[in-house]
């Protein structure tokens, strides 16, 4: 071809491109229409989100726990104490931490400070298999001892899980580690108590962890008024009456 009318036709595209730009800048338009955009990739979710998602359910939630090692608990434990009890509770009582009778038998609450839970369950008007019982940590601490911050860090994500998974009503922390974690407060427990606060958007009350009843029978009466608030929240959030 030669190359004058090479040079033409170039001239010819870029006169009639720019004819076609001025025509849609008349028109309004300020911008050309392009490709339509690829969307990106959706990045892999960690394990963290997925559990602070609320779209697991509880045996999932149980799936990603494993055989933990995330702290350095797991190696004195027997096993991993995750939860017991309904899996669509209206009420969830959340405890500190698996005792030596936890420990051996896979399931929280169930020594002495357990079975002192258990009365207080049915005191309202429950039964134990009508709630969900949990710890804020699924493992024995050595010789009972207090749960470290990096701890209850590790185990933290699991519990959100589980509570998001059940979605209750209503949730009672029993003692200042489970009001710590989930209030996220150094305030004592004694100047908590006696109202509900909230988490997430549900109405949280505060009490004696019954191994602290245990110790101190005089804290047993403050305890059964503490119940009877939540006696009284559960009948008004679900309409049945309990007694």
């Amino acid at each position: 071809m030669d190359p004058r009318d090479v040079r033409h036709e170039a001239a010819e595209l870029v006169k009639n491109t720019r004819d076609s730009l001025e025509a849609q800048r008349q028109l309004g338009l300020d911008f050309l229409p392009g490709a339509p955009a690829v969307p990106e990739p959706e990045r892999p979710r960690s394990e963290r989100e997925r559990l602070l998602s609320g779209t697991l359910s509880l045996v999932e939630t149980r799936q990603v726990l494993g055989e933990c090692t995330r702290c350095k608990l797991h190696p004195h434990r027997t096993q991993i104490v995750f939860g017991v009890g309904h899996p669509q509770a209206d009420l969830v009582f959340v405890g500190e931490a698996p005792g030596a009778d936890e420990d051996a038998q896979g399931e929280p609450f169930v020594g002495r400070a357990g079975q002192l839970l258990t009365r207080m369950i049915e005191a309202m008007g429950l039964k134990r298999q009508d709630v969900y019982i949990c710890n804020v940590i699924k493992c024995r601490p050595p010789s009972n001892r207090t749960p470290e911050s990096d701890e209850i860090a590790s185990c933290e994500p699991f519990l959100i899980a589980q509570i998001k998974a059940i979605t209750p009503k209503l949730i009672c922390a029993l003692g200042g580690i489970a009001v710590s974690a989930l209030l996220k407060t150094k305030a004592p427990l004694s100047k908590l108590r006696g109202r509900f606060h909230d988490y997430q958007g549900i109405p949280l009350l505060v009490t004696y962890h019954p191994a602290y009843l245990l110790r101190n029978p005089n804290e047993k009466k403050s305890a059964w008024q503490d119940l009877q608030l939540l006696q009284k929240e559960y009948t008004r959030l679900t309409g049945r009456p309990l007694g």
